[in-house]
């Protein structure tokens, strides 16, 4: 259901099913075998206030049929065999990566199946993967997954229902805040019988809670038993899905085997997919080092996020002879709001006028045209490149849902349309830096000696927290900005571990947040904008938004009726966030810019809302020159 954003200097937001994983990898899967079953089935009886069903959909029927044979976008022939090697930054000491403690692996997801399988060619929608069958009663007051019985763990182990439940219950009491938040609609959970599990809400009025509690991936209660779920955890957990965690070493290395007698090869939701035999996955303290092993052929695949390396990086000897390509994929993912997230549990940054002062000053002209190379589009939306995206002044439905918060939001947003500050693009932002000050003097800062103070004498000063070198040429030129009206910024960059324990105990004052949104928002925006998450440690609302009018709004889009209201009441949540000014729009690309090693055979299209590079494989006959040509490119 929900899409990450677009690529960006900045690692990207997590989608539902990262949050729902913690894991940043793909989710492949394994080929199908001949007769297996594609089709729900049927119970003896099924009660007629029930519907029964293979998919799950929220805008009207789901585009493929309940005996559809694969994804239309995958090669259900592609080979099987062969290593992808891939990158990740940091480091990592857990393979739970349900819990805040530790830093996660990545690739996680790929050892777990989920009840339904999104489909990433169509907006939320969801189609039976470890359920054989979705029963929903007419008043939508809960949804019933009937387990496939030859849905087995990579133990043997049958899949149950009491897994289901042991995983929901633990998740909800021992994971991340995050499901907590996600999962508040569910009243309970039951097993009724060993392939039977019953979920029963509190409300009807959330749409999409079945299709999100279809995103659970399954944990084995046998193994978890007498081992502590909230702690960090450095063993192979086991799981049920496409591949299994052959060997690692911590901090530095992952190896992924796929599974051989997968249980899930015969599904349709599994053709095509799941293509190599091994996931290798290298880490790199640093962005710029995880470039040069690809240049020099020990890593095979990278998504490049950094538009200067795009522009500049990709003339080594390898790309001239043909042996690395490049390729540019459009998508129609929304890409959501990345920005600079002030901290506004922070005295500094309540002022509304302050926070207006500090996105005044931001160039983004500038930095387009002379760090960017002209690639990136201004964010302008927190729902961007989608129709969620609020745009011109409230109209319609939304002008009606927005009226009745007159007095308690801006009077401007009735009126105006909401702007970001344009530059001509010089590096001269004289008119920004005027803005700024008058906005600043209005809040009580004056400028004393060429410092930015307070009545209270107290400098402007703030440190903007970093997660890698690669964003610091993007920090500088603002900080310089910043400092031109007296302000005290510094930048702090530390590494991703440091840096995720201090994002989640709130601990900085500036950084870069990435949200990345859904064609179809819900439950997932309680814990990104609500005032019960400003304070929870390990939440997402990063920027520490605390506002009734915003709490309200999240709740209406969550018990939006249809796909009309549900658009009309994202708007005005959208529109709100932005006239408050909590964040510093960056930019947003509209396409995944991939650069790769030429071994790869790969599907004649790409899905919509997805890179899908778990439908690649490997071709035989180009493998060996690649090889030949990396033993060549590898130091002496």
């Amino acid at each position: 259901m929900v899409a990450p954003g677009g690529a960006n200097p900045h690692p990207p937001a997590m989608d539902r099913r990262t949050l729902l994983a913690s894991g940043l990898a793909l989710p492949l899967l394994q080929p199908a075998r001949a007769g297996a079953q594609t089709a729900a089935a049927q119970p003896a009886a099924t009660p007629a206030a029930a519907t029964r069903s293979h998919a799950l959909s929220l805008l009207g029927d789901p585009a493929l049929p309940a005996d559809f044979p694969h994804f239309p976008w995958v090669n259900p022939a592609a080979p099987k065999g062969g290593e992808i090697a891939l990158t990740a930054l940091g480091s990592f000491d857990s393979f739970n990566q349900y819990v805040l403690r530790g830093t996660a692996a990545v690739g996680l997801v790929n050892l777990y199946d989920t009840l339904l399988k999104q489909s990433s060619d169509e907006a939320s929608t969801e189609y039976c993967h470890l359920a054989a069958a979705i029963e929903q009663p007419a008043d939508r007051m809960g949804v019933t997954f009937e387990l496939r019985p030859e849905a087995r763990f990579h133990d043997g182990r049958p899949v149950t229902a009491e897994d289901v439940v042991w995983t929901f219950n633990t998740l909800r009491q021992s994971g991340r805040p995050f499901y907590r938040a996600y999962w508040a609609d569910v009243a309970e959970v039951v097993a009724e019988g060993p392939r039977r599990v019953t979920y029963r809400f509190r409300t009807n009025e959330n749409r999409e809670l079945a299709l999100i509690l279809g995103q659970m991936p399954v944990l084995p209660k046998h193994w978890w038993e007498g081992r502590d779920f909230a702690r960090p955890l450095l063993e192979p957990p086991l799981g049920s899905g496409p591949y299994r965690l052959e060997r690692f070493e911590a901090g530095r290395s992952l190896v992924y085997r796929r599974v051989p007698d997968y249980w899930a090869a015969g599904l349709p939701t599994a053709k095509g997919t799941a293509n190599f035999d091994v996931m290798r996955y290298e880490y790199f303290r640093d962005a710029t080092v995880a470039l040069e092993a690809f240049k020099a052929g020990q890593i095979d695949f990278r998504t490049e996020n950094i538009a200067k390396e795009w522009a500049t990086a990709y003339d080594f000897p390898a790309v001239q002879r043909g042996l690395v390509k490049r390729d540019e994929i459009r998508h129609e993912l929304p890409t959501g709001m990345q920005a600079f997230a002030m901290n506004l549990r922070r005295p500094l940054f309540q002022d509304a006028r302050v926070r207006r002062a500090l996105i005044e000053v931001f160039d983004f002209e500038w930095m387009n045209a002379n760090l960017f190379y002209g690639s990136y589009t201004r964010t302008t939306s927190y729902f961007s490149n989608s129709e969620l995206a609020s745009s011109g002044v409230p109209e319609g439905r939304e002008l009606e849902i927005l009226q009745a918060y007159k007095g308690r939001i801006p009077d401007r947003l009735f009126t105006e349309p909401y702007r970001l500050p344009v530059t001509d693009g010089s590096g001269n932002n004289r008119d920004g830096l005027r803005r700024a000050l008058d906005l600043l003097r209005g809040a009580g800062w004056v400028v004393k000696d060429r410092k930015l103070v307070n009545a209270a004498g107290q400098n402007f000063a703030f440190e903007i927290l970093l997660n890698g070198p690669s964003f610091e040429r993007v920090a500088l030129p603002y900080m310089q900005n910043l400092q031109r009206l007296g302000m005290e910024p510094r930048i702090r960059t530390i590494d991703p571990a440091q840096y995720q324990v201090r994002i989640d105990a709130f601990d900085y004052d500036m950084t870069v947040d990435g949200q990345g949104q859904s064609l179809s928002p819900g439950n997932e925006q309680r814990d990104f904008w609500t005032s019960a998450k400003a304070q929870e440690n390990g939440s997402q609302n990063v920027a520490g938004i605390a506002n009734p009018v915003v709490d309200e709004l999240v709740e209406l889009v969550i018990a939006a009726p249809d796909r009309a209201e549900l658009v009309a009441r994202t708007r005005a949540l959208d529109r709100v966030l932005l006239w408050n000014d909590y964040m510093i729009p960056q930019w947003h690309s509209r396409t995944f810019r991939l650069a790769y090693w030429d071994k790869f055979g790969r599907p004649p299209r790409n899905p919509k809302y997805a890179l899908a590079l778990d439908s690649w494989w490997i071709e035989q006959g180009r493998e060996g020159t690649v090889e030949q040509g990396k033993r060549e490119a590898r130091p002496q």
